[in-house]
């Protein structure tokens, strides 16, 4: 099963969201193989973190509890919410395969909160800059209640045109880059 899980960070816990880093890395490592992607969302001028996307793959909706909320960084403090959620892999690899490389181009997290009826379940024509692309699912993986996307993209605008704005009662659009331990 897939997960989205999106800690978001709380006012003012850089220092300690700084302190944690190596720990929260050795928390991640005993994920790896189980990672389809991972990193920070960033303020707009790609300055400072604001968050931390993880999507993993993982034996049930217990396991990904356990993941998001033994992270480091959420039992010292670091987050003010998570937003956790059952997604779906519709372009079926990780971000590691992602024939655009680590970093080139502007990165963006789009998040598109749900509103009725199912939306954007098919990969997008010209869909060629996404990273990751899926459908948020509830727990038992039937109500659609939004979608998450990585994608590179120019500007924020072209990021969230990914998505059909109108069948979505809130679109989120982050700065994102690749994460996980420098090389």
């Amino acid at each position: 099963m897939e997960f989205f899980c999106y800690h978001r960070d709380r006012s003012g816990s850089l220092a300690l969201r700084h302190e944690l880093l190596e720990g929260h890395w050795s928390y991640m490592d005993q994920y790896v193989k189980e990672l389809i992607a991972r990193g920070p969302t960033l303020t707009s001028d790609g300055e400072a973190p604001t968050g931390s996307v993880h999507i993993i793959d993982l034996p049930d909706p217990d396991a990904a509890r356990r993941f998001a909320f033994d992270e480091p960084g959420y039992q010292a403090g670091v987050y003010r919410d998570v937003l956790l959620r059952r997604w779906r892999n519709v372009l079926g690899r990780t971000m590691w395969d992602f024939p655009g490389g680590r970093t080139d181009g502007n990165r963006y997290l789009v998040l598109g909160l749900g509103s009725g009826q199912a939306a954007d379940l098919a990969v997008p024509q010209n869909g060629d800059e996404l990273i990751a692309y899926g459908p948020l699912l509830s727990d038992d993986g039937t109500t659609w209640l939004g979608t998450a996307v990585l994608v590179r993209a120019p500007d924020p605008e072209t990021a969230r045109a990914v998505l059909t704005a109108d069948r979505y009662a809130e679109i989120e659009v982050h700065r994102w880059q690749f994460g996980g331990r420098p090389s």
